[in-house]
Order: C-alpha cells, then structure tokens, then sequence
C-alpha cells in the first residue's frame, strides 16, 4: 500500500477515535474525553493535510469522510449498542461501494 494511503487512514483512525470520543465526553461535560476529541481531531487533520500533498482533495476527502462513517458505525454497533435498520446498512453498502469504485477505477485516485 502507497504511504499516501497509510498517511489518510491515520487520518482517518484519528478522525473515528475522535469521533468516538465526543459521545463519550457527553457533551464536553467529561475533560478527558473532551479533551481526546480535540486532540484526536488535530491529528487527523494533520495526517489528511500530509495526504493532500498526493491525493487530489476530493478523493482524499471522499475517502477519507467514507471509511469514518464506516468505522464509526461499527463502533457506534459494538460500543454504544446503537443498531441500524435496512436502508441505512443498504446505504453504508453503497457508500463502501463508492469508496471500491473510486479506489478501483478512477484515474484521478493515485495508485
């Protein structure tokens, strides 16, 4: 796998722990979830900035907003017990689908 992509997925790890953790500050009333959001937040703002040096900004940010919410769904599933119909795991199928799409067979996605 290109570095590019290591450095995006950091990104985006950083982004779902991020994410993750403003549930879990309820609100900004707990410090230290709080203060993982922000931190966790830099980060991945950080590592998407080192992406775009490579990947053109919206493939980057196609990518980058698309693994989130399926990561952050899965947490949301298995840590907060939150459970999803069929048309919104039809719809994160198809927003994986897009993600296969653009990796597999744009031109404009580096390789």
């Amino acid at each position: 796998m290109p570095s590019h992509y290591i450095i995006l997925l950091i990104a985006v790890a950083c982004e779902t722990i991020g994410t993750a953790a403003l549930q879990a500050s309820n609100q900004f009333t707990k410090f230290w979830p709080s203060a993982l959001v922000v931190i966790a937040y830099a980060i991945s703002f950080y590592f998407l900035a080192l992406a775009l040096r490579t990947i053109p900004l919206g493939i980057a940010y196609a990518l980058w907003s698309g693994l989130g919410i399926i990561f952050i769904t899965s947490i949301g599933y298995m840590v907060y017990g939150q459970k999803l119909d069929l048309p919104a795991i039809l719809g994160l199928g198809l927003i994986l689908s897009g993600i296969i799409v653009i990796h597999l067979f744009s031109n404009t996605a580096t390789h």
